[in-house]
C-alpha cells in the first residue's frame, strides 16, 4: 500500500459519517484561524499603508513584505508553508494589476474576478449534480465518484456547496459597485475585502457545520 492510500485509510477511518468527514476536511483547507489570519495580513498591510501614504509602489512593498515575513515564519517552525504561499501569490497578482495600471483601486479587481469564477464553476456544479463539496468526500472513502450514486449525500453535497457560494456572490455584489465608482475607492475596497475576507468564510463554516451536525449519513466504505 502507498502513502497516499495510507493516508486515505486513516482519514477514513478516523471519521464514521459523511458529516465528520466533511466537516474535517472543510476545516483543513481553510487552514484553521492561522492560516485564514495569513490570508488577510497582506490585505491589512497594503491598505493601511495606502491609505496613509498614498503611495501604490510603496503599499505593494509593504503587502509582499508581510507575505514574506509570514513565509519566513513557517518555515523557520517547519510548518506548512501552503497558506501563506497562496497569500504571497494572490498578493503577487494583485501588485502586478495596481502597479501596471499606477491605480492602488485596481489591486482588489483579482480578488473581485476570482470570487465570480468561483460562484460560477460551484453553481455550475450544482446545476449538472456534481457539486464541489462531493469530491471532499471522495477525497476520504478514496473513491472520487462514489458519493454520486446516493440521491441523498448528492443533495447534502448541493446544500453545503451552495453554503459556500454565499460569500463569493456576496463579495462580488458588494465590491464590484465600489470599484466601479468614480474616485480612488481603495481604503473602501480594502476595508471591504478585510470585513467580507474570513468573517465571511467562518460564517459559511459555521452554516456548514450546523447543517452536518443535524445528520449522520454513514460512509461506505
Amino acid at each position: 500500500m502507498s502513502e497516499t492510500e495510507t493516508g486515505t485509510a486513516r482519514e477514513t477511518a478516523a471519521h464514521d459519517t459523511v458529516e465528520a468527514a466533511v466537516r474535517a476536511q472543510l476545516t483543513k483547507a481553510l487552514g484553521g484561524v492561522r492560516g485564514m489570519v495569513e490570508a488577510a495580513v497582506p490585505t491589512i498591510a497594503f491598505t493601511g499603508t495606502y491609505v496613509i501614504a498614498k503611495d501604490v509602489k510603496l503599499a505593494v512593498g509593504a503587502g509582499v513584505g508581510a507575505a514574506v515575513v509570514l513565509l519566513l515564519v513557517r518555515i523557520a517552525q517547519r510548518s506548512s508553508p501552503q497558506f501563506v504561499l497562496n497569500s504571497l501569490i494572490g498578493i503577487a497578482i494583485a501588485a502586478f494589476f495596481a502597479l501596471r495600471s499606477g491605480k492602488a483601486e485596481n489591486a482588489f479587481l483579482p480578488g473581485i474576478m476570482l470570487n465570480a469564477g468561483y460562484a460560477a464553476a460551484m453553481i455550475f456544479s450544482i446545476a449538472v449534480r456534481w457539486p464541489m463539496v462531493g469530491f471532499i468526500i471522495g477525497s476520504v472513502t478514496g473513491d472520487p465518484t462514489a458519493w454520486r450514486a446516493d440521491p441523498g449525500i448528492v443533495r447534502l453535497c448541493s446544500r453545503l456547496t451552495w453554503l459556500l457560494v454565499l460569500p463569493c456572490a456576496v463579495r462580488v455584489a458588494v465590491q464590484y459597485p465600489i470599484y466601479l465608482a468614480d474616485g480612488d475607492q481603495s481604503g473602501l475596497l480594502g476595508t471591504a475585502k478585510i470585513a467580507m475576507g474570513w468573517p465571511l468564510q467562518v460564517a459559511a463554516l459555521a452554516a456548514m457545520v450546523w447543517l452536518l451536525t443535524r445528520g449522520r449519513t454513514p460512509i461506505n466504505r
